[in-house]
């Protein structure tokens, strides 16, 4: 990892960033906002991606606030959520491994279809990454994701048809105590996310222990889905 400051974004995927003295341009792995992360001259980290076939040559992966590193590359989660699975570590799927990615169900495509034999379900698993966090709440969306609604509806259909569906939102970053969904950017997203909750779609909510070295899943947290004014609720899982 190379340490750089941030100068500017320039638009939603590249940023301009002062490496050993010279502005270089960085691809931004996240289409969401980032605001409270990136604020001009914060240390980030950079992997370097030289490639014929790339515009930039580093890859902005980190973000180095005071108190924690940030991950912000939203291609990881992913990858996190299935290391975990296949690694028995999330009790919630202990029984379960991966089967497919990628699947097909109605307009959408989800990320993952797990497979038990000892139970004989199989899951349907979206999985979504979580950068913001506020007042010890990681929050998603950070930007309107009409996208994410409709991948919502269509596990609360499978669910519906009898099969396990959930959700898993991937914080990568150590310091959340609670997960919920950020109604400030995104209301619709909150409905809907109670609304499937409500017919049978488990939230699930992990941290991720984060080191220059590597990013992996650390603990589940509550999932916070009370209306805005309200008490907070854990959501039945």
């Amino acid at each position: 990892m190379l340490n750089g400051a941030f100068l500017v974004r320039e638009n939603r995927f590249r940023a301009r960033v002062r490496l050993n003295g010279e502005e270089v341009a960085a691809h931004v792995p996240n289409s969401g906002r980032l605001t409270e992360l990136l604020s001009p001259n914060r240390l980030v980290l950079l992997a370097e991606a030289r490639s014929p076939h790339r515009v930039t040559d580093y890859d902005l992966l980190m973000v180095c606030l005071p108190h924690t590193l940030v991950s912000i590359d939203a291609r990881l989660p992913n990858h996190l959520f299935a290391e975990a699975v296949e690694a028995g570590a999330l009790q919630e799927f202990e029984d379960y491994s991966v089967a497919r990615r990628e699947v097909s169900y109605g307009d959408s495509r989800l990320d993952f279809l797990l497979e038990a034999d000892a139970i004989g379900r199989a899951c349907l698993v979206e999985v979504k990454s979580v950068t913001l966090v506020q007042d010890a709440v990681g929050r998603f969306p950070d930007a309107v994701t009409e996208r994410g609604r409709r991948h919502l509806r269509e596990l609360a259909r499978a669910a519906l048809e009898g099969k396990r569906t959930a959700v898993v939102f991937i914080i990568q970053r150590p310091d959340a105590m609670a997960f919920g969904p950020h109604d400030e950017s995104d209301p619709d997203f909150g409905v809907v996310l109670r609304e499937v909750a409500a017919s049978g779609v488990e939230v699930h909510a992990y941290t991720c222990e984060v080191s220059r070295a590597r990013v992996k899943v650390a603990e589940r947290v509550p999932v916070l889905l009370a209306d805005s004014g309200e008490s907070a609720m854990e959501s039945a899982v």
